[in-house]
């Protein structure tokens, strides 16, 4: 008999730095949507992201140390090394770069994709469309199934909610950038 078709998700974004609220997303998604695959998406050019401080190259680092250590990280009372305390068997984390810049193209060919409440609320205004109510419509109608992480300020539908810790609502990587370091995933700057 042979087996289904690996569900892959996709979570884009700028990860200027990598949070811990993106590595709980990132956990939760995959979790809470069986997925066997999520990739992590960098646009080479995002929009409203010209203030970017780490380089691409930098970012898709930070990325790629998540990813490895997923693999090695112990689960919550285990230690790394015990048998069954490694993070794997949830499904497997990858980092792509890509040169599609809308939500909608990204996603293409995945069966999810992932995203903060913030980026839910941008994906709907019409300047992303060339103020084209129909073309934004399209681009809609055109997602994989939805998750969407709750944060603090924005309503998440409830059919698209991601279910999180609520402390993780009011990270954010900007006040990462102005000094919260607390904020950053650990293995983002090993």
């Amino acid at each position: 008999m042979a087996s289904a078709r690996p569900r892959r998700g996709v979570y884009p974004g700028s990860f200027d730095p990598l949070t811990v609220a993106h590595v709980a997303i990132a956990e939760a998604a995959i979790s809470q949507l069986g997925l066997d695959r999520l990739d992590f998406a960098l646009s080479r050019s995002a929009f409203d992201k010209e203030h970017l401080d780490d380089s691409l190259e930098q970012r898709r680092a930070a990325l790629r140390r998540y990813a490895d250590h997923r693999g090695t990280a112990a689960r919550p009372g285990t230690r790394p090394g015990d048998p069954g305390a490694g993070v794997t068997g949830l499904g497997r984390v990858e980092v792509v770069v890509v040169d599609a810049r809308l939500i909608a193209e990204v996603a293409r060919g995945y069966d999810a994709v992932v995203m903060g409440a913030d980026k839910w609320y941008q994906l709907h205004e019409l300047r992303f469309y060339d103020h084209d109510p129909r073309a934004r419509d399209r681009a809609l109608a055109s997602l994989p199934r939805v998750a969407v992480a709750p944060r603090d300020g924005w309503t998440v539908p409830e059919q698209h909610r991601l279910h999180l810790p609520a402390e993780f609502g009011e990270v954010s990587a900007t006040a990462v950038r102005q000094g919260r370091h607390e904020w950053r995933a650990g293995h983002a700057s090993d």
